[in-house]
């Protein structure tokens, strides 16, 4: 495994991450920096990673660029930008003109969040969604399976915008449950213009429990639906330390994809990342 497609990175002395509450989430309720993510990579054996936005504020994007720029480890960034404004195109525009800018490779919100399942179809998200592709910027998808009809219509609608399905839209890994999950990722993998992160999937099974069979259904309709040539891997890390440590969750995803060619393993593991985040 030579690149992490997806990690994250925060200071709480910086800002609160909202997001993490109750008793269930206290253990990552602390800072997390490249200090402490760097010797777990060298461990691993990956050399570049991608950091992604974990809140809904315009400063985290700049601060992460700026690490990016003075960590060789992080090859890109995905940002937030507010996709429902008016000016989002001069906004990347700012972002790539100032310090690390050249990191910035993508663009991410939390669809999750959103009350309205249809909120990837509204007229100004498209509007802004169309600007990132305008930039020569992936979007990615964090929904959750409701959602997915959704961004099947989005992904088709703008054929010409590169999507990214973070942690496979989360399937019901703890339930046991495939459909309808299974269904709606392969018409969304229809898409050709959308790329899947193998990811995050411990944290969607039961925590203390997982064994690396609960996730392979999940993991293999993926790779059937989307191809080892538009699939990656990603630690989500450190929300993965919920259920398994850096190394455990690594260490699984080489395990899913025991079954593939050494050339398809490549694909997943380093060059579909190094081709959709134009990593060196």
């Amino acid at each position: 495994m030579t690149v992490d497609a997806h990690h994250h990175l925060w200071d709480l002395d910086v800002r609160d991450q909202d997001w993490i509450t109750g008793e269930a989430m206290a253990p990552i309720r602390r800072s997390f920096t490249v200090d402490d993510l760097r010797p777990l990579a060298e461990a691993a054996g990956v050399d570049t990673t991608v950091v992604v936005q974990t809140v809904t504020v315009a400063e985290e994007t700049p601060e992460l660029l700026a690490i990016a720029e003075n960590e060789p480890l992080i090859g890109a960034v995905t940002g937030w930008v507010d996709l429902t404004g008016e000016s989002v195109a001069e906004r990347l525009a700012e972002l790539r003109a100032g310090r690390g800018g050249g990191f910035l490779r993508g663009i991410r919100h939390q669809v999750q969040g959103e009350p309205d399942p249809r909120w990837l179809c509204r007229d100004d998200v498209r509007r802004g969604l169309r600007a990132v592709g305008d930039a020569g910027l992936v979007y990615e998808l964090l929904t959750l399976p409701h959602q997915l009809e959704a961004a099947i219509e989005t992904a088709t609608e703008l054929a010409d915008v590169p999507f990214v399905l973070d942690h496979c839209s989360k399937p019901p890994v703890a339930a046991g449950e495939l459909e309808p999950w299974t269904t709606l990722v392969r018409r969304l993998a229809a898409c050709h213009n959308v790329t899947c992160k193998l990811s995050g999937l411990v944290t969607e099974a039961d925590w203390s429990r997982w064994t690396v069979d609960d996730l392979r259904p999940y993991a293999q309709t993926v790779l059937d639906a989307f191809g080892p040539d538009r699939v990656m891997v990603g630690s989500d890390w450190p929300v993965c330390t919920l259920a398994g440590s850096y190394e455990r969750v690594l260490d699984t995803a080489r395990d899913l994809l025991s079954g593939l060619t050494p050339g398809e393993r490549e694909a997943v593991s380093d060059t579909t990342a190094r081709r959709v985040y134009r990593l060196g």
